[in-house]
């Protein structure tokens, strides 16, 4: 998944202070990547009504996608170490624990793959 597009508005809006222009196109590509993160649809919809409250959906947007990122990326390597020291049922437990809060569908799938590849192991 890219998701170049919201790191650069991220960048330039909100860390930026540059201001965020509600054209068709940014409320498409906000619609899309809201959905990717599995925000609700109608609450997506009532968020590209204003400025500000479409600034607030891309703070949202951004927040899942770099905050699921670390979550996962960390979880998979303590993973990995806990499965080389032979200590897979740590390691399940760490990407089960990461099952119960992500919400990002990309990033839940990547942490059920890795899940069943424990189990393959065993």
């Amino acid at each position: 998944m890219n998701w170049d597009d919201i790191h650069d508005l991220e960048r330039r809006v909100l860390k930026g202070g540059e201001e965020l222009v509600l054209t068709d196109e940014l409320r498409e590509t906000l619609r899309v990547r809201a959905a990717e993160v599995a925000l609700p649809a109608p609450a997506t919809e009532q968020a590209l009504q204003t400025e500000a409250t479409a600034r607030v959906l891309l703070e949202e947007i951004a927040r899942r996608i770099r905050e699921g990122s670390l979550r996962l990326g960390r979880a998979l390597i303590q993973a990995n170490k806990h499965q080389q020291a032979g200590n897979t049922q740590a390691a399940r437990r760490l990407l089960e624990d990461v099952l119960d809060v992500e919400v990002v569908p990309l990033y839940r799938d990547q942490a059920q793959i890795r899940l069943e590849t424990l189990d393959d192991d065993e």
